[in-house]
Parts: C-alpha cells; sequence; structure tokens
C-alpha cells in the first residue's frame, strides 16, 4: 500500500472515512485504520482541522504575520524563544526562517488592536527578541490549500474561469 496516498488524501479532505480511503485506495479497510492509526501514533499525522472563512460569520478576527529577529540563546538556538513563543495561545504557527529575519509567528486575535497589544505586551519583551515586524492580514484568498475569496472558487489550474 503506498501510505503516502493516505496522507495525500487526508490531507486535501480530512472528512474521508477509512471506508472511502480503502475504496479510493483498493485496499483493505483495516489496513488503511491500523496505517492512519500508526501515523497518529508517529506523530505524522499531528491533528485533524476545519479550515473557517470567519470573514462569513459574525465573529470578528484579526489574523497578522509577524517578523522576529532574535538573538539565539546558548546551546538551544533558537528553539527556546521559539518554544516560548509557540505556547502563547494567540499563536497559531511559527517557523525559522531563511532570509532577513528569524522566526515567522501567526497570531490571531479578537481584532488589530488586540493583535498590536499582544505584540507590545507579550511578544516583543521577551529576551532575546530583537525586534518585531507586523503585517495584517486584510483578505485570505487562499489558505491550507483551499480557496477562500468567491471571486476566485471558480478558476481552474490553467487560469481560466469555469463560468465562461
Amino acid at each position: 500500500m503506498a501510505k503516502e496516498q493516505i496522507l495525500e488524501l487526508l490531507q486535501e479532505d480530512a472528512k474521508l472515512s477509512v471506508k472511502q480511503l480503502s475504496v479510493m485506495l483498493g485496499e483493505d479497510a483495516d489496513a488503511v485504520e491500523g496505517a492512519i492509526r500508526q501515523y497518529e501514533k508517529d506523530g505524522v499525522i499531528k491533528g485533524y482541522q476545519t479550515l473557517i472563512n470567519w470573514e462569513r460569520t459574525e465573529t470578528q478576527k484579526a489574523a497578522a504575520l509577524i517578523e522576529l529577529k532574535v538573538s539565539p540563546q546558548k546551546d538551544t538556538g533558537f528553539d527556546e524563544i521559539a518554544g516560548r513563543i509557540m505556547n502563547f495561545p494567540e499563536v497559531e504557527s511559527v517557523y525559522l526562517m531563511s532570509g532577513g529575519y528569524d522566526l515567522a509567528v501567526t497570531v490571531v486575535g479578537r481584532s488589530m488592536q488586540d493583535v498590536a497589544m499582544f505584540v507590545q505586551k507579550r511578544l516583543a519583551p521577551i529576551e532575546g527578541v530583537l525586534s518585531t515586524a507586523t503585517h495584517f492580514v486584510l483578505t485570505r484568498y487562499k489558505d491550507g490549500g483551499v480557496i477562500f475569496s468567491s471571486d476566485y472558487e471558480e478558476i481552474d489550474e490553467r487560469g481560466s474561469n469555469l463560468c465562461d
């Protein structure tokens, strides 16, 4: 069984059942279920999430990508600072980057003001953080491989509008 195919299918649609996956892969359902359990146990599958277009709800949210320049710590490098940052509930992701800054942090709050206060009061004062640059997300066109803007939902991979 090509186990990577299970991962690719689940990444595209985590709602697929074991039965659906087994039919799609032409494999025994017990073998597929066992492979998924093993991926979960090994930490290959880290969880299952629903992507929500908050702009279509009454709930207000603001997201930002924050670039951090940090001073790596002796013996732990960037890991210690990244570990402190990722424990904040506002933080959705933390990446070590190459290029002009060290860490990229994605933060979500109720408003731009909440995100700004988080950066000012909690993120910037962390020992080892040298500077921050906050970029607010204005529109999500595509996230997690999913198209969010309805103006682009009908365009296929060749760039052709399917409605024409």
